[in-house]
């Protein structure tokens, strides 16, 4: 068996190229995966066996409850503190066994996720760094740097004029297209977003979750950058953060590390399900824009570096990404008393969601609580009173409500509890 690095952490790879047997392969996913650090991802750290690792077995009980009952088909769950790591695990697989393949494959702790709307915090985060820059302001309005912005009309046909900050917290107005990922760029798709039609309503007064207007952002990054914006967060974020499994295309390697989507029929099954995201393309075409709204994938290990950060307020031993007033900023309110989504005592920031009052299934976080859910259950929420955040990748696709799932409540509910 080979040896990978999984952040700055050592675990038994269990890919080989002769075929494993069923029985080693299970072992390895339901133990060799569970690590428990007292340092951070981003220090060095040495290797560590199965014999040494502490499981939290009560997280991992629990996942594989779901398992059983073909709620999911796996998981991998992170717990993290700024400076260390409180518990990853793996459990079930990444992979169901069919009529083609009979093997299921394990899910392992490098297991990558389509992150769907969990890429809303990193345009977020890539627009501060730019207000860190002195390059724009929140309140900027949008035509200042896309033209073709200042073709929309409100209802009544009159000009109207939206700031990056209403693009950001979802109350833009802005109207979605009927084909969301047809064009090749961000530039396109923003020509197409200034031509959808008059706003749902004048900026600010209501809060509508918006797609378009979170490209929108990502495509002002493109313009002040000079870059893409795939390439300006590989660049300004993901690099320096060490998240060498994050991005909007992946390798071909990458893509076999890739667990499998699934949804839940009628019978009680799961089957897969197909990433709608990516419109019949594969995870590796470059022929699709980088969809800031919800086009990144990522492993566990990776967001957790990511969460570490915020944190850190914007600096992750000793490199800053953001600025302490930028992070804070980020996670600040500022939908006032608007009504928002998708579960109850909620407000948004910067392209986060913050919990205002704690309830349901965020009862077991401290109000001020930010982060996102994705669209097949994946969910990173920073607590910055308690000083730790939760990381649970899954990929089901019809969940009911992926923010208000039972998977996710009984994560966070043991996982908040652990010394």
């Amino acid at each position: 068996m080979n040896r990978i690095r999984v952040g700055d952490l050592a675990i038994t790879e269990c890919r080989s190229e002769t075929r494993l047997r069923v029985e080693w392969r299970w072992f390895l996913s339901c133990v060799a995966c569970v690590v428990y650090l007292s340092n951070s991802f981003a220090q060095e750290a040495n290797e560590v066996t199965s014999a040494s690792i502490p499981n939290h077995q009560e997280i991992h009980r629990a996942l594989e409850g779901f398992i059983a009952k073909q709620d999911i088909a796996g998981a991998v769950a992170v717990v993290v503190e700024k400076d260390r790591v409180l518990h990853l695990g793996a459990v079930g697989n990444a992979k169901l066994g069919s009529a083609v393949h009979p093997e299921s494959e394990p899910m392992l702790a490098d297991s990558i996720f389509w992150i769907a709307s969990m890429s809303k915090p990193v345009t977020g985060v890539c627009v501060m760094q730019l207000v860190d820059q002195g390059k724009l302001s929140l309140e900027d309005p949008i035509d200042r740097f896309l033209p073709e912005m200042s073709e929309l009309k409100d209802e009544t046909g009159q000009r109207a004029s939206i700031t990056i900050a209403q693009l950001l917290n979802h109350t833009s107005g802005m109207r979605e297209l009927g084909e969301p990922y047809s064009s090749k760029t961000l530039a396109e798709a923003s020509s197409q977003y200034a031509k959808a039609g008059p706003l749902h309503f004048a900026p600010g007064t209501k809060w509508q979750y918006s797609q378009t207007s979170i490209n929108t952002a990502a495509r002002i990054v493109e313009v002040l950058s000079g870059l893409s914006f795939d390439e300006y967060a590989r660049k300004f974020l993901f690099e320096p953060l060490g998240m060498k499994d994050t991005g909007f295309y992946l390798t071909d390697d990458q893509a076999k590390r890739l667990a499998v989507s699934y949804t839940k029929n009628e019978q009680g099954d799961l089957v897969a399900a197909p990433i709608f995201l990516l419109a019949g393309k594969q995870p590796t075409d470059r022929e699709r824009f980088p969809a800031a709204n919800g086009g990144l994938f990522s492993t566990a290990v990776d967001y957790a570096k990511f969460s570490q950060m915020l944190l850190g307020d914007g600096t992750i031993h000793g490199k800053v990404i953001l600025s302490k007033a930028a992070a804070t900023r980020l996670r600040t309110p500022s939908t006032g008393d608007l009504t928002t989504g998708f579960t109850q005592g909620n407000a948004w920031g910067v392209g986060v969601c913050v919990v205002v009052k704690p309830q349901g299934a965020t009862a077991m976080l401290s109000a001020g609580t930010y982060g996102h859910g994705g669209a097949y259950g994946t969910q990173a929420w920073i607590d910055p009173v308690a000083g730790r955040a939760y990381i649970l990748m899954v990929q089901r696709a019809n969940f009911p409500n992926a923010d208000d799932s039972d998977v996710r409540k009984t994560f966070q509910s043991i996982a908040a509890k652990i010394k």
